[in-house]
Protein backbone atom coordinates (compact mmCIF):
# COMPACT_ATOMS: atom_id res chain seq x y z
CA UNK A 1 0.00 0.00 0.00
CA UNK A 2 1.00 3.45 -0.25
CA UNK A 3 0.25 6.63 1.30
CA UNK A 4 -2.42 9.14 0.17
CA UNK A 5 -4.55 6.66 -0.79
CA UNK A 6 -7.45 8.86 -1.38
CA UNK A 7 -5.85 11.21 -3.54
CA UNK A 8 -4.67 7.74 -5.88
CA UNK A 9 -6.47 6.96 -9.00
CA UNK A 10 -7.83 4.03 -9.61
CA UNK A 11 -5.88 2.96 -12.73
CA UNK A 12 -5.24 -0.56 -14.08
CA UNK A 13 -1.69 0.15 -13.11
CA UNK A 14 -2.61 1.08 -9.20
CA UNK A 15 -4.94 -2.65 -8.93
CA UNK A 16 -1.71 -4.14 -10.59
CA UNK A 17 0.58 -2.58 -7.95
CA UNK A 18 -1.95 -3.68 -5.38
CA UNK A 19 -2.90 -6.77 -5.91
CA UNK A 20 0.92 -8.19 -5.77
CA UNK A 21 1.63 -5.48 -2.45
CA UNK A 22 4.14 -3.85 -4.61
CA UNK A 23 5.34 -0.72 -2.45
CA UNK A 24 4.84 2.54 -4.19
CA UNK A 25 4.80 5.98 -4.13
CA UNK A 26 2.25 8.61 -5.92
CA UNK A 27 3.44 11.65 -7.42
CA UNK A 28 1.42 14.42 -9.42
CA UNK A 29 2.18 17.03 -11.59
CA UNK A 30 0.35 19.05 -14.15
CA UNK A 31 0.44 17.23 -17.31
CA UNK A 32 1.76 19.62 -20.76
CA UNK A 33 1.42 18.25 -23.99
CA UNK A 34 4.56 17.43 -25.57
CA UNK A 35 6.07 18.10 -21.95
CA UNK A 36 7.56 14.34 -21.86
CA UNK A 37 10.21 13.32 -19.04
CA UNK A 38 11.55 17.17 -19.24
CA UNK A 39 9.06 18.35 -17.55
CA UNK A 40 7.79 15.64 -15.69
CA UNK A 41 11.44 16.13 -14.08
CA UNK A 42 11.14 19.13 -13.70
CA UNK A 43 7.62 19.11 -11.88
CA UNK A 44 8.61 16.74 -9.48
CA UNK A 45 12.44 17.99 -9.04
CA UNK A 46 14.15 14.82 -9.47
CA UNK A 47 16.72 13.49 -12.37
CA UNK A 48 15.00 13.22 -15.70
CA UNK A 49 17.44 10.18 -16.00
CA UNK A 50 15.29 8.56 -13.01
CA UNK A 51 12.13 9.57 -14.92
CA UNK A 52 11.25 6.18 -16.73
CA UNK A 53 9.25 6.72 -20.44
CA UNK A 54 7.00 3.53 -21.33
CA UNK A 55 7.26 3.61 -25.16
CA UNK A 56 4.76 1.46 -27.04
CA UNK A 57 6.63 -0.31 -30.43
CA UNK A 58 6.00 -3.03 -32.67
CA UNK A 59 8.12 -4.85 -34.76
CA UNK A 60 8.57 -5.63 -38.61
CA UNK A 61 5.80 -8.70 -38.01
CA UNK A 62 3.47 -5.88 -36.17
CA UNK A 63 3.87 -7.60 -32.75
CA UNK A 64 3.58 -4.89 -30.25
CA UNK A 65 6.19 -4.68 -27.20
CA UNK A 66 7.33 -1.91 -24.70
CA UNK A 67 10.05 -0.20 -24.49
CA UNK A 68 11.72 1.15 -21.04
CA UNK A 69 14.01 3.92 -21.28
CA UNK A 70 15.61 6.61 -18.91
CA UNK A 71 13.87 10.30 -20.27
CA UNK A 72 17.28 11.71 -21.06
CA UNK A 73 17.86 8.67 -23.56
CA UNK A 74 15.95 7.27 -26.84
CA UNK A 75 15.98 3.98 -28.19
CA UNK A 76 18.38 2.68 -30.54
CA UNK A 77 15.74 0.92 -32.76
CA UNK A 78 18.18 -0.56 -34.95
CA UNK A 79 20.15 -2.27 -32.23
CA UNK A 80 16.79 -3.36 -29.96
CA UNK A 81 15.75 -5.19 -33.74
CA UNK A 82 19.18 -7.03 -33.69
CA UNK A 83 18.64 -7.79 -29.96
CA UNK A 84 15.37 -9.26 -30.11
CA UNK A 85 15.97 -10.71 -33.64
CA UNK A 86 13.85 -8.94 -35.77
CA UNK A 87 14.05 -6.89 -38.91
CA UNK A 88 12.47 -3.54 -37.42
CA UNK A 89 11.23 -1.85 -34.56
CA UNK A 90 9.37 0.96 -34.71
CA UNK A 91 7.38 3.52 -32.13
CA UNK A 92 3.51 2.85 -32.82
CA UNK A 93 0.81 4.91 -33.41
CA UNK A 94 -1.51 6.78 -30.83
CA UNK A 95 -4.36 4.93 -31.66
CA UNK A 96 -2.18 1.36 -31.80
CA UNK A 97 -0.71 2.07 -28.08
CA UNK A 98 -3.75 2.80 -26.87
CA UNK A 99 -5.47 -0.32 -28.48
CA UNK A 100 -2.16 -2.37 -27.37
CA UNK A 101 -2.32 -0.67 -23.55
CA UNK A 102 -5.62 0.42 -22.72
CA UNK A 103 -3.46 3.69 -22.14
CA UNK A 104 -3.77 7.08 -23.42
CA UNK A 105 -0.64 8.20 -24.44
CA UNK A 106 1.11 10.30 -22.28
CA UNK A 107 -0.12 7.83 -19.74
CA UNK A 108 1.29 4.82 -20.46
CA UNK A 109 2.46 2.33 -17.55
CA UNK A 110 3.97 -1.10 -18.38
CA UNK A 111 1.76 -1.94 -15.44
CA UNK A 112 -1.83 -3.54 -15.83
CA UNK A 113 -1.52 -3.22 -19.55
CA UNK A 114 -4.55 -4.21 -21.79
CA UNK A 115 -2.85 -7.46 -22.76
CA UNK A 116 0.46 -8.68 -21.74
CA UNK A 117 3.27 -7.59 -23.21
CA UNK A 118 6.97 -8.05 -23.89
CA UNK A 119 9.00 -5.73 -22.24
CA UNK A 120 12.56 -4.64 -22.90
CA UNK A 121 14.20 -2.69 -20.48
CA UNK A 122 17.82 -0.24 -20.83
CA UNK A 123 19.96 -2.21 -18.24
CA UNK A 124 21.01 1.00 -16.21
CA UNK A 125 17.80 1.10 -15.00
CA UNK A 126 18.51 -1.25 -12.80
CA UNK A 127 21.39 0.52 -11.37
CA UNK A 128 19.00 3.47 -10.05
CA UNK A 129 17.55 3.15 -6.39
CA UNK A 130 14.00 4.60 -7.48
CA UNK A 131 12.97 5.16 -10.80
CA UNK A 132 9.85 7.23 -11.63
CA UNK A 133 7.12 5.61 -14.03
CA UNK A 134 4.11 6.03 -15.44
CA UNK A 135 1.37 4.93 -12.91
CA UNK A 136 -1.54 4.88 -15.91
CA UNK A 137 -2.78 8.24 -15.84
CA UNK A 138 -1.47 11.69 -17.52
CA UNK A 139 -0.22 13.47 -14.79
CA UNK A 140 0.44 10.93 -12.41
CA UNK A 141 4.07 9.09 -11.75
CA UNK A 142 4.77 6.41 -9.46
CA UNK A 143 8.07 6.23 -7.74
CA UNK A 144 9.43 2.04 -6.87
CA UNK A 145 12.37 0.64 -6.57
CA UNK A 146 13.30 -1.05 -10.17
CA UNK A 147 13.87 -4.31 -9.28
CA UNK A 148 10.12 -4.43 -8.71
CA UNK A 149 9.55 -4.36 -12.39
CA UNK A 150 11.92 -7.26 -12.50
CA UNK A 151 10.28 -9.74 -10.65
CA UNK A 152 6.73 -8.61 -11.80
CA UNK A 153 6.93 -7.77 -14.97
CA UNK A 154 8.65 -10.51 -17.65
CA UNK A 155 11.39 -7.93 -18.57
CA UNK A 156 14.25 -8.65 -20.74
CA UNK A 157 17.25 -6.64 -19.85
CA UNK A 158 18.56 -5.20 -22.92
CA UNK A 159 21.47 -2.09 -23.86
CA UNK A 160 19.65 -0.03 -26.40
CA UNK A 161 20.28 3.68 -24.95
CA UNK A 162 21.16 6.48 -26.87
CA UNK A 163 21.97 10.35 -25.77
CA UNK A 164 18.58 12.05 -26.67
CA UNK A 165 19.12 14.31 -29.60
CA UNK A 166 17.76 17.83 -29.50
CA UNK A 167 16.57 20.16 -32.39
Amino acid sequence: MCPQEERVPATAAVRFLRERKIFFQPHFYRYEEHGGTPHAAKSLGVPEHSVIKTIVMETGQREPLLALMHGDCEVSVKQLARTIGTDSVTQCSEPKAQKHTGYTVGGISPFGTRTELPVYAEDTIFKLPLIYINGGKRGFLISINPVDLETNLSVTIVHVAIPRTTL
